[in-house]
């Protein structure tokens, strides 16, 4: 069959290599693809051109280029309409550049290991492009990053050896540990460092929303224009966190609880659902004719024939359909994945590292014995039952610290508690990983020794490209012995992957049992 699209960037590519037919396994189509590899070459050209005036780009260039490439990330945009839009509005910020990079190149390098390398580097960018757009909407723009963006993208649609590939992917990763810590310093300067909470996952009766996604600030202004309109709001996926901010949590008692899981349930779990769902940022599927009629988009995310919320943020369709629907008749339970009726969330840095002299102690005398880090982007394969085998597994005198949509795996397993701690502890949104990084290192600083000398394992998941730009993070800290699955990414070639796993001991996950015995001696 003659290939009708290229996409290999996230965990589900068809065949573990690429998805090639008529749509992608994500429900995105041929057409869709093909607008926004258009959008990602002009977005190449663009930086190409900023980048040549020898400065950083102007803020509103700069916020051109993250729109663009949240927009490619998965799962964030299905209509190809609005896609060749934002291209549109990309040759008009740079008149007379002349031809548009064509991405053909790029997919089909001949050298599979160039092509890996850059591949890596533009799905990194992707997904901090993500990050540097939620810290922007809330004020806190870094030039140099700006800048970055401009250097790396250039470089992906240039001729570059291999040694200069691997430096790029070297910096790509300290950019990408820059923009998470930009977002965390945006997010807690706006709405206070997040505290433990727990979430009951039970819908009360009467109008309600769902808002799910990333944006915090979504998540404000929808709480301020639903105040005193007798409608509950609901996190949903990961939205989750946003319980865990007193600026949200505690000014907006309207803000009750979580409904549902992750991501890749949500066609299960909306439907029929009598009230709207609003999507602020990616992990929109393709919608069922049950719910499509209540679902609305704001910010990059946009599908076909769906209400989109603009710049603006007037979210008075929602409320008015949330007032329509009039939501459940009594009280309906939502349970998670494994039967729990409620989940605790708020526990960044700032909640476990008040506990640290407590933590040191409690290792010292052995109360607990190791640290694990499980958690990333959830997805749909049935492998993905490994992470909460894996929970399961793990001994009673060790503590799980978890973010991202796989906490959904492992969230409401009742584990009880170690020194005080509850054995699980939910550090937040993958936007949050900056977060579960100042742990570590805090904890290093504390036993006076380097994060790979802590009894710590890091077992990911990953799915998409905001996963793709932590784990290249984590490799320029230069942290080791990192376990990924449920596969290793499609665009690393085997030359790629033997080089990080020689110089990073990057492992793919096997079984539960097997890595569980190997990461505490016992195998």
């Amino acid at each position: 069959m003659d290939e009708q699209m290229f996409c290999f960037q996230c965990e589900q590519a068809a065949h573990c290599t690429a998805c090639t037919g008529k749509a992608g396994v994500c429900g995105k189509s041929a057409d869709t693809a093909a607008a926004q590899d258009r959008l990602t070459g002009a977005l190449i050209s663009y930086a190409s051109q900023l980048i040549g005036e020898g400065r950083a780009p102007a803020p509103e260039q700069a916020l051109l280029l993250m729109e663009g490439l949240f927009t490619t990330i998965t799962n964030v945009n299905f209509d190809p309409q609005t896609v060749d839009q934002l291209t549109e509005s990309v040759h008009a910020a740079c008149p007379g550049i002349g031809f548009d990079y064509d991405m053909a190149n790029l997919w089909h390098e001949p050298d599979e290991d160039i092509r890996s390398l850059k591949s890596f580097v533009l799905f990194s960018l992707r997904g901090m492009a993500a990050y540097n757009y939620h810290a922007r909407v809330l004020g806190h723009i870094d030039p140099e990053l700006d800048r970055f963006f401009c250097e790396a993208l250039q470089a992906v649609g240039s001729e570059c050896s291999i040694d200069t590939l691997w430096a790029l992917v070297q910096k790509t990763g300290k950019a990408s540990y820059r923009c998470m810590e930009l977002l965390d310093a945006a997010n807690t300067g706006a709405f206070g460092q997040p505290e433990p909470v727990e979430v009951p996952l039970v819908i009360e009766k009467g109008p309600f929303i769902v808002i799910s996604g990333h944006d915090l600030y979504d998540m404000k202004c929808l709480l301020e224009q639903t105040a005193g309109k007798g409608i509950h709001v609901y996190t949903h996926s990961e939205m989750l966190p946003a319980h865990g901010y007193p600026e949200l949590k505690q000014k907006y008692p309207h803000l009750k609880g979580n409904f549902g899981t992750a991501w890749q349930n949500q066609q299960r779990e909306f439907e029929d659902i009598p009230a709207p769902i609003l999507f602020t940022t990616n992990c929109i599927m393709p919608l069922r004719e049950s719910y499509a009629d209540r679902v609305f988009t704001t910010s990059v995310v946009s599908y076909p024939g769906v209400p989109h919320i603009g710049p603006e943020r007037d979210f008075s369709p929602v409320i008015a359909k949330a007032l329509e629907l009039g939501g459940y008749p009594e009280d309906t339970a939502m349970p998670g994945i494994n039967g729990g009726r409620s989940v605790v969330t708020g526990f960044a840095r700032s909640a476990v590292l008040s506990h640290a002299n407590e933590i040191v102690a409690a290792v010292k005398s052995g109360q607990i014995r190791h640290f694990f880090l499980v958690g990333g982007c959830d997805g749909t394969r049935p492998s993905r039952r490994y992470y909460t085998e894996f929970a399961k597994l793990t001994p009673p005198d060790t503590v799980i610290l978890t973010l991202a949509c796989g906490k959904f795996r492992l969230n409401d397993l009742d584990l009880g508690t170690v020194a005080g701690l509850p054995r699980i502890l939910d550090v937040g949104q993958c936007n949050d990983a900056y977060s579960a990084i100042q742990i570590a290192l805090a904890l290093a600083d504390a036993f006076q020794c380097g994060v790979n000398d802590l009894p710590l394992s890091l077992v990911l998941c990953w799915f998409e490209q905001k996963a793709v730009c932590i784990l290249i993070a984590l490799l320029a800290l230069g942290i080791r012995n990192i376990r990924l699955g449920p596969t290793l990414p499609a665009f690393l070639s085997p030359g790629v992957v033997r080089v990080l796993q020689e110089k990073y001991n990057l492992m793919a996950v096997t079984t539960p049992e097997q890595d569980l015995k190997a990461i505490l001696g016992e195998g």
